[in-house]
C-alpha cells in the first residue's frame, strides 16, 4: 500500500456500514456522515488493518444535531460501537467474502509479500504488461532495479488506472500466476506485450462456461442464456458477474484456476511439453 485512494476508502466505510447494519447506501453515508469522531477512526483504524470486525448497536437512541436525515433512517439511529472480532468459521457470513476482501484489498492498494520484485523479474522475460490500454514496457527493467520504491510506484499506477478495486485485485492475481513463468523458468522469452485484463476476462468466460455444466450460482444471472423471467441482477463489476469476484481463489473452481488456464491457452511461447502440476 504505498498510495491511499481516499474516495475509494470512504466507499468502502459506506459499504461495512450497509452491510453491517443492513440498510441501503444512502442511509449508510448519513450514518457515517453522523458518526462521532471516535467512532469513525475506530471504522477506520478497523478497515486499514485488514482484521475482521463487526459494528453493534444498542438500543440507546442518540439525537443527531444538524442533521439532515431521513425519518426512516432517524427512527434507526442508535449509537454504533465498533469493536473488533475474531474470525470464526460458525459466526462469518461466508456469503460474499471473497468479493468483500477483494473490494477492500483493491480499495486499500494491497498487494501480495514480494509482489513487486516478482512483476520485475516477468518484464525480465517478456515484452510489456498492458493494464487497461496502459502498458508497463520492459524498459523498466533497464531504469529501475527491482526494490526499488519508484518501480513500485509505476505499477501501482498502472493498477490505479482501474477505477473497480475488485477488478483490481483480480488483475494482481493474474499478474501473480503470471509471476510464475519467470519464477519456474517456463519460458525464456514472451516476445509480446501481455494483456492481463484480457485474461481475466477469459478466465471469467471459462467460469461462465463451467457454472452451466455444472449448473452453479451464476445460472441465476450471467449463465442464464435462457428463460429471461427467471434471470436475476448480480450488480455486475466490470461487466464480470458478482459470483466470479465471490469464488476462492483456490479450488478446482477457484479464480486461480482459471486464470492459470487462461494464461496457457492465450500465452503462445508456452513449452508444447506437459507440465507436471496438479491443481487441487
Amino acid at each position: 500500500m504505498l498510495r491511499l485512494r481516499v474516495g475509494l476508502i470512504i466507499q468502502v466505510m459506506v459499504s461495512e456500514l450497509s452491510r453491517s447494519i443492513k440498510c441501503s447506501a444512502n442511509e449508510a453515508s448519513e450514518y457515517l456522515l453522523n458518526m462521532r469522531p471516535y467512532e469513525m477512526k475506530m471504522l477506520l483504524r478497523q478497515i486499514l488493518s485488514g482484521k475482521e470486525f463487526v459494528i453493534c448497536h444498542t438500543c440507546e437512541g442518540v439525537a443527531v444535531q444538524g442533521s439532515a436525515m431521513s425519518k426512516q433512517a432517524q427512527q434507526h439511529t442508535m449509537r454504533r460501537n465498533i469493536t473488533s472480532t475474531k474470525k470464526s468459521d460458525e459466526s462469518f457470513d461466508r456469503q460474499g467474502q471473497w468479493i468483500r476482501r477483494r473490494r477492500l484489498d483493491g480499495a486499500l492498494n494491497r498487494v501480495p509479500m514480494g509482489f513487486y520484485p516478482k512483476v520485475w523479474k516477468l518484464l525480465e522475460r517478456c515484452v510489456g504488461l498492458s493494464i487497461e490500454g496502459k502498458v508497463l514496457s520492459q524498459h523498466l527493467t533497464r531504469e529501475m532495479t527491482s526494490g526499488e520504491l519508484k518501480f513500485a510506484l509505476e505499477i501501482e499506477h498502472v493498477l490505479n488506472s482501474i477505477p473497480q478495486p475488485e477488478f483490481r485485485q483480480l488483475n494482481v492475481e493474474a499478474m501473480m500466476v503470471l509471476t510464475l513463468l519467470a519464477e519456474h523458468n517456463v519460458v525464456t522469452f514472451i516476445n509480446k506485450v501481455i494483456n492481463v485484463d484480457e485474461l481475466v476476462r477469459s478466465a471469467y468466460k471459462m467460469f461462465l462456461e463451467d457454472q452451466k455444466r455444472c449448473k452453479g450460482d451464476a445460472t441465476l444471472c450471467c449463465a442464464n442464456d435462457g428463460d429471461t423471467t427467471s434471470k436475476t441482477n448480480c450488480n455486475k463489476v466490470a461487466n464480470i458477474c458478482e459470483h466470479f469476484y465471490d469464488s476462492a481463489p483456490s479450488g478446482c473452481y477457484g479464480t486461480m484456476t482459471y486464470l492459470i488456464k487462461a494464461v496457457a491457452q492465450n500465452v503462445e511461447d508456452l513449452p508444447n511439453t506437459s507440465l507436471d502440476c496438479t491443481i487441487s
